[in-house]
């Protein structure tokens, strides 16, 4: 195999993963979506690069960040907005790997992907500044990724201990984001639009950068600034089908269980009054980062397959598909270089006690069904979750190809035991297969890229 081509296809597959990061930059998305014009702040409405604005007059305005971009986001904001028009320091709540000093904000590093004291602390002082908004003032918030562990506010009754048990045993049991941050809505003060109720009397307008498939806005962050379509039932019914509803704190299934029953307030729907003084603009998203991974593998020369917009399922379960895909793509003879991309968010279903992340598990799964159905040619696959960081690791996921499995089995690592026991960490470290970006400072998801040469 010639080499050259392989260090070359790798080399591509991490230009376009940069380039799906940049295209997700989120100073540049909260800058093209905010002016200042005759004392008025424009906003634009909808969704980036939308003509229709809103338009805000002060006095004043109450500016709130929390999620993996929000430093970022602030930033472009503050340059904006002239801070005599600020009503107080603004808070900002971020992941620890992403915090940086900003002038003249509460800038604030809380536990991700399980939350902790420092992130609830810092809910509680979003509830505070909340509480002196007064009619006719504006509460900007800029949401996203991440944000929904970030600000744990757990309602009376319910420890962030009680939280966090739930939320880990949540993560473990293979819920996707949606029956995640459903839980989390019903168990907290601030989440699924109660963020929007809390800050009347004043308007709301939330700047958000998604990373959730389809652009859900409730799901983003658990939705704070936006309506909330699902109940207290769901949320149990979501604990009892992942089989956890059994495990899960007393106080919580009493909780949601007196919610169901009308005892406990259900969190705001489309008609609640909060709403009407309500909006929002979709900055940024998965779904841009693909469009543009598109575009640049085409100019450089590749046929384009988009495998899905929305991926979705268990990890190892998706590799195995896309190796069938592509396995058949080949078939169908190549004449040109081709890229078969995707975009979304995997899961796992955890079972060992290795160490790893779902794009990480994905490379890895890959790369031992390759061989299992002997897929033939000069291929490069890489999966990595754009925040840079997946799972509870330092890498932003894997990268894979023809030799990567001999080179685990070469450095005595087994990769279907690894594959068992989720250590995909260490068996794509041994085959120099991670991919290391540090934190970006961004947060849409994941990004997949599948590099094939003709023979």
């Amino acid at each position: 195999m010639d080499t050259g081509s392989i260090d070359l296809l790798r080399q591509n597959a991490l230009q376009l993963f940069q380039a799906g990061i940049n295209a997700a930059d989120p100073y540049f998305a909260v800058k093209n979506s905010l002016e200042i014009t005759d004392n008025k702040l424009k906003i634009t409405l909808g969704f980036l690069g939308n003509k229709e604005k809103r338009i805000v007059c002060w006095p004043k305005i109450h500016l709130i960040a929390f999620g993996k971009a929000a430093c970022h986001m602030t930033e472009a904001a503050i340059e904006i907005i002239p801070q005599g028009y600020l009503a107080s320091k603004p808070i900002v709540v971020t992941n620890y790997e992403n915090v940086t000093v900003l002038k003249d904000c509460e800038v604030i590093g809380a536990g991700h992907p399980l939350p902790d004291l420092a992130g609830q602390k810092s809910a509680e002082a979003i509830a505070e500044k909340l509480k002196k908004t007064k009619e006719n003032e504006v509460v900007l918030v800029l949401v996203s990724g991440g944000g929904s562990a970030l600000i744990p506010f757990p309602v009376r009754g319910i420890t962030l201990d009680d939280k966090i048990a739930t939320t880990d045993l949540l993560l473990a049991s293979g819920a996707n984001i949606n029956q995640i941050n459903c839980v989390r809505k019903h168990l907290s003060q601030i989440k699924g639009g109660q963020l929007a109720r809390q800050a009347l009397p004043a308007e709301l307008h939330g700047l958000i950068l998604s990373d959730v498939l389809g652009d859900d806005l409730s799901a983003i962050a658990s939705g704070p600034t936006v309506p909330d379509n699902t109940s207290f039932s769901d949320a149990i019914l979501i604990l009892k089908k992942k089989n956890i509803w059994d495990d899960i704190p007393q106080n919580v299934k009493q909780f949601l269980e007196e919610g169901e029953q009308g005892c406990r307030r259900e969190t705001p729907k489309q008609n609640d009054v909060c709403f009407k003084k309500t909006n929002y603009t979709l900055v940024g998203s998965n779904t841009i980062s693909l469009n543009v991974l598109i575009e640049i593998a085409k100019k450089n020369g590749f046929e384009v397959d988009v495998f899905s917009r929305q991926l979705c399922g268990e990890a190892r379960e998706i590799a195995e598909q896309l190796v069938l895909y592509t396995k058949n793509r080949i078939g169908d003879g190549l004449l040109h270089p081709i890229a078969i991309l995707a975009g979304g968010e995997t899961t796992v279903t955890l079972k060992g006690t290795g160490q790893g992340g779902r794009s990480q598990e994905m490379a890895l799964a890959f790369s031992i069904v390759a061989k299992q159905y002997d897929l033939k040619g000069k291929w490069m696959f890489l999966s990595g979750g754009t925040d840079g960081r997946d799972g509870p690791t330092d890498a932003a996921g894997g990268i894979v190809d023809s030799g990567t499995y001999s080179r685990m089995m070469v450095a005595g690592i087994n990769p279907e035991n690894s594959l068992k026991d989720n250590d995909s960490y260490t068996a794509l470290k041994e085959a120099q297969g991670l991919v290391m970006t540090g934190a970006t400072g961004t947060n849409v998801a994941d990004l997949q890229i599948l590099l094939i040469q003709p023979e």
